[in-house]
């Protein structure tokens, strides 16, 4: 039985004592990992100060991305050996933002999820398709490229315990959402993937987050399916009171 993920993701979001002011109206409320993993995605300023935070509690922490470079001359960028000494859970890797504004290729995705790894974190590993793409019925193959190329020279053990979050690109931010069918579908074909690329013990572990315009009001209905396991929620999450709705929400 795979355990239920839900994950926040915060993107741009929040000042340093508003997260602050989050973590502390959340923390010893969340319910018990034995029934649900619990994940906030912060902006990488904040992660610090909200791992102190949230020692000791069931709410975990992610950052939102990572460079697959441990150090060196890369400015701007996000050490995954920082972030693993920092005490990161996970971290959330191939978002269509990401893709999109700042060009990161399947390739990248590979590369910073090796990283991840090697750095002892889970990874949040995100794939999703254009509407367009969508009504061209060229879905599953697109999801079907964007698995098979994030998950390169994995191990078997690597991605059972690794997360895959499917976020219909046009579904993100936009107040639209796949229906629950839909999202299982795809998440099926993500599951199908694994399988076909490792065996069907390594699909049966690996967990499924679905994303897109996720709310209280609507998550039970996409974690009824047998292949969704869990969410990743942007807006939903960014109040104390609708974060906590959606971890109740989960059974």
């Amino acid at each position: 039985m795979r355990k239920p993920i839900i994950a926040g993701n915060w993107k741009m979001n929040k000042t340093a004592e508003e997260a602050h002011a989050f973590i502390e109206a959340v923390k010893n409320k969340i319910p018990s990992n034995d029934n649900v993993d619990s994940v906030v995605g912060a902006p990488t300023l904040f992660l610090e100060k909200m791992v102190e935070d949230t020692k000791g509690t069931e709410l975990k922490v992610a950052a939102q991305n990572s460079y697959f470079e441990d150090s060196g001359a890369f400015t701007g960028e996000v050490s995954p050996y920082a972030l693993g000494e920092l005490g990161v859970d996970y971290v959330i890797l191939g978002h269509s933002e990401r893709r999109e504004y700042f060009h990161e290729t399947d390739e990248d995705v590979n590369k910073k999820v090796h990283a991840v790894f090697r750095n002892g974190m889970t990874p949040i590993v995100c794939c999703g398709e254009t509407l367009e793409q969508r009504e061209a019925g060229e879905t599953a193959e697109w999801i079907k490229g964007q698995i098979t190329n994030a998950l390169k020279d994995l191990t078997e053990g690597q991605v059972s315990n690794l997360v895959i979050a499917y976020e219909p690109i046009w579904a993100i931010g936009t107040g639209k959402s796949s229906s629950a069918e839909e999202a299982d579908e795809t998440c099926g074909v993500v599951r199908e993937t694994v399988a076909d690329l490792y065996n069907r013990a390594v699909s049966d572990a690996v967990r499924i987050q679905y994303g897109g315009s996720v709310k209280p009001e609507n998550i039970a209905e996409y974690m009824a399916k047998d292949n969704i396991d869990g969410a990743l929620v942007g807006g939903a999450s960014l109040e104390p009171e609708s974060f906590l709705k959606l971890l109740e929400a989960v059974k």
